[in-house]
């Protein structure tokens, strides 16, 4: 009796070991402000040799969506698999168990199973992260200047009492780590070295190409900024009146004007600026990327490129994300499973509409957890196994307009559609239909109320109602903005 149960015992044993072996190490670069403005979607001028290298080892999704253009609350989705909506928080600075108590995050949910979850750089917001989350935390640094003559401006705005940032902008000739993201990199390695032998999550949050553009001179002397185009300054012709800010965020810096299209001088450097910042991330991804390859962790070491939300780079005459608008809530998405996994998909693309909020039930059924808490995302982790599957038929995002009224919109990955409701009178106000594709060299047109575009305004609207149906749009919690 004894020898059966040591012989089951140690073949339980044995079976629990292979399946904790088959868990894969997870690190998720969660990048803030990137569009899908990358080498592997596409685009010829920006140079990101190290993330289109990532592409080819795994699965790219052309129709990633986040759930809503703002830091903050596109955060607190993908990283609890819940819609903004549902947390009720839309806004920058409201912690995320505000305003539900009951939410298990996904790095919480992996530290409960025995993963040990690091958070390094931007993850939550700065200033509301959540603890309960980490196993470790090295949160994100203030932004950051070394330019001598731009910390001295920054001196002298403050002396004055003028609520300003510094410039939007900084090209010296500094090594990677004088900014934070090189920081946060050489922070990251350190833990990695540590923990090697441990199972882990790590979410490695990348500010960078988010304002300021502060980066060294070598990535700005990757490009021409005359080779950079501006797009056309204006708004889409019948567009609903709030769907673009003023852009404030950018107009915070110093030499920005208050009000007004800039002029195409300042816009080239900002452009140029972007580009530079994205190929910075490009190479402090691959610091990481190497360092696991050193430590022979990258065999079983699943990878997420993503990114929180787009961004607008002077297309409508706008700049910065804050819309409803596909430009600020398309983002990039590359996952690349642990080189021991057999079956690996690498150098393909899936077409699939897919979102944000869909991280964390596919990287828990990666691991084989079960009983999950209730969540809005879905996994697509058949994707990444057949990139070919038919998927979603709509994508969803939301964007508030102060304390009432909330745009609230779909895309079937050829058209978006948009509706903004007024809580208060508790109806449609607004629509929008836009085509995905565009030139942003010409015109964009609301098509909405085009009588041609009728029968595509029903199937939206049909498309919409599924996920945010007339008669609970009031059940929301209320914006709190």
């Amino acid at each position: 009796m004894k020898k059966s149960f040591l012989i089951f015992a140690t073949f339980l044993s044995f079976g629990l070991g292979l399946y904790a072996q088959d868990q894969p190490n997870i690190v998720v670069f969660l990048v803030d402000d990137l569009r899908p403005e990358l080498g592997c979607y596409g685009n010829k001028t920006i140079k990101t040799p190290n993330i289109d290298a990532l592409s080819k080892d795994g699965v790219r999704f052309n129709n990633a969506y986040a759930q809503e253009a703002l830091c903050a609350p596109s955060r607190m989705s993908l990283l609890s698999g819940l819609r903004p909506e549902n947390i009720g928080i839309y806004s920058l600075f409201t912690p995320l168990r505000s305003k539900r108590k009951d939410i298990v995050t996904m790095p919480q949910f992996f530290k409960e199973k025995g993963y040990k979850t690091v958070s390094v750089g931007k993850v939550y917001h700065h200033g509301i992260d959540d603890k309960e989350s980490w196993s470790t935390l090295i949160p994100k640094e203030p932004n950051s200047w070394v330019k001598p003559e731009n910390l001295a401006l920054i001196d002298s705005l403050k002396k004055a009492g003028i609520k300003r940032n510094g410039p939007p902008y900084e090209c010296i000739d500094v090594a990677d780590d004088a900014y934070k993201d090189g920081r946060a990199v050489n922070h990251a390695i350190k833990i990695l070295e540590n923990i090697k032998n441990d199972k882990f999550m790590m979410v490695l949050g990348l500010t960078k190409p988010h304002l300021p553009f502060n980066v060294p001179k070598k990535y700005w002397d990757l490009y021409d900024e005359n080779d950079f185009e501006v797009p056309l300054k204006e708004a889409p012709k019948d567009m609903y009146r709030l769907s673009l800010t003023h852009w404030g965020e950018l107009r915070a810096y110093h030499g920005i004007p208050k009000e007004g299209v800039l002029d195409d001088k300042l816009s080239k450097k900002l452009i140029h600026g972007y580009h530079a910042s994205v190929s910075y991330t490009d190479a402090q991804m691959d610091k990481v990327m190497d360092a696991l390859e050193r430590l022979d962790l990258r065999k079983n070491t699943m990878i997420v490129f993503m990114s929180d939300h787009g961004w607008k780079l002077g297309e409508y005459g706008a700049w910065c994300k804050h819309s409803n608008f596909e430009i600020d809530v398309k983002v990039p998405l590359i996952v690349s499973r642990e080189t021991n996994f057999k079956n690996r998909m690498t150098n393909v693309t899936s077409d699939a509409l897919v979102e944000n909020v869909d991280l964390f039930p596919t990287l828990a059924e990666v691991c084989g957890f079960k009983n999950l808490p209730n969540l809005d995302g879905k996994s697509i982790l058949p994707l990444v196994n057949n990139p070919k599957l038919d998927w979603n038929k709509g994508a969803y995002s939301v964007y508030p307009k102060g304390k009432n009224i909330m745009g609230f919109t779909c895309t079937d990955g050829t058209l978006r559609y948009t509706e903004w409701w007024d809580n208060k009178a508790q109806k449609v106000i607004e629509n929008e239909l836009y085509l995905c594709e565009q030139n942003y060299m010409e015109r964009t047109v609301n098509f909405a109320n085009h009588s041609n575009y009728q029968n595509e305004v029903k199937r939206m609207q049909a498309l919409l109602k599924r996920q945010f149906p007339l008669k609970s749009r009031s059940t929301y919690p209320q914006n709190d903005k």
